[in-house]
């Protein structure tokens, strides 16, 4: 009855890939670059079982001993985004870009949308989410027309005062919008983003939902559940695989939320996979540019990370990933094209074991395969053999 943990600390990058100047990212390195703006970081825990050994991180200390396999992940699909990140993941390489709008979505996508949802819209536009709001809220107090706002990455953001447009309203008309996104125009993810306040202190709520696309091929994930194994999603999982392959779902509001129902879910799990994506890191931290608050969170969760490694049982590995980067101290607020760590420990794995660059995302989900013993029809190759105990 074999058990596994991701947890995705989102936005986690390591160091530009090879490619990152065609997308505007030289010089990243989230986990380094924050390490130096803030003088050291004190992640003791993620220290022992080799963050350190990946790159330079002030304050993080290279270890010979360490708790278990580490290593680093090369993304191959291309762009920067979370949905990319995570079907690959899980096996999915996304061969073309999901489409971006630098300068606002069309007019006639517009027009259409706007037909759905019967009334205007303001904004339309390339943006900060907390800038936007603050610069366009009073008029959509005002007015009750939504704004609409996207990014760098392949996102259609719709932003209203809980208020003004009700949640489920606000919903609503996300679902409008994915349903129009689709051909030439089908980006990547659809987001809600509610806020509540007054004009110079609104404040983005927990009540945001990512309306994804659905996965052009199978993931690990079904393959886990056409196998009779569970596979608990917690934070914002579902949304990214728009609930493909998930048995039970658990919602979180933050990141110590979402380590809190990523024990409750594993101690109810009686076999396959808790898969967490801890959110913070990206949406509060990289994506505002506070280095600060970044580091403050990766302190907050290492000093948890004992409590998931007394929880495991003999026949249970944790695996520690991200997605993709997003350096707070660099220009701009997007993501960043980077390497992602692969730290993953458990009874059944070797300690001291550095397994190198892995040059595709896909390997952690070959990997997987093979530990559950079933087929795997997506793209990677396992370091089952490598990694496991003799």
């Amino acid at each position: 009855m074999k058990k596994a943990i991701i947890i995705v600390l989102d936005s986690l990058g390591i160091g530009q890939l090879p490619d990152a100047h065609l997308y505007g990212d030289d010089n990243c390195n989230t986990l380094k670059n924050i390490s130096d703006h803030v003088r050291g970081l004190n992640l003791p825990n993620l220290e022992k079982m080799g963050l350190g050994n990946l790159t330079e991180v002030t304050g993080v200390v290279p270890q010979i001993n360490t708790l278990g396999s580490y290593g680093k992940l090369a993304e191959l699909s291309k762009g920067k985004d979370t949905t990319a990140g995570h079907w690959e993941l899980m096996g999915i390489i996304t061969e073309e870009a999901m489409p971006t709008f630098p300068n606002g979505f069309p007019d006639e996508l517009i027009s259409e949308f706007k037909q759905l949802i019967g009334r205007d819209i303001i904004g339309n536009e390339v943006a900060s989410g907390t800038e936007i709001i603050e610069r366009l809220g009073k008029e959509h107090m005002e007015t009750g027309f939504p704004i609409i706002y996207t990014s760098a990455d392949s996102v259609f953001q719709i932003a209203a005062h809980e208020d003004i447009i009700p949640i489920e309203e606000l919903y609503n008309m996300c679902k409008s919008a994915r349903k129009l996104l689709d051909g030439k125009f089908k980006v990547g993810r659809v987001i809600a983003r509610p806020f509540r306040g007054l004009p110079g202190n609104f404040v983005r709520t927990a009540n945001r939902h990512d309306y994804s696309l659905k996965p052009p091929k199978k993931t690990l994930l079904d393959t886990l559940i056409e196998n009779n194994k569970e596979v608990i999603s917690v934070g914002k999982i579902y949304d990214i695989f728009a609930g493909e392959g998930i048995s039970k779902s658990y919602p979180t509001k933050n990141n110590m939320e979402g380590v809190d129902k990523t024990i409750s879910a594993y101690e109810n799990l009686q076999e396959g996979l808790v898969f967490t994506n801890l959110v913070d890191f990206d949406s509060l931290y990289g994506h505002r540019n506070d280095a600060v608050g970044y580091a403050k969170a990766l302190e907050g969760f290492d000093k948890r990370l004992p409590e998931l490694w007394e929880i495991l049982d003999e026949n249970t590995i944790l695996i520690l990933v991200a997605d993709h980067g997003n350096d707070p101290t660099t220009p701009g607020t997007d993501h960043n094209r980077e390497y992602v760590p692969l730290l993953i420990m458990g009874n059944s794995v070797q300690k001291n074991l550095n397994i190198g660059t892995r040059s595709s995302f896909g390997d952690l989900g070959a990997t997987l395969a093979e530990y559950f013993n079933v087929k795997y029809e997506g793209y990677g190759t396992s370091m089952w053999n490598e990694i496991k105990k003799n």
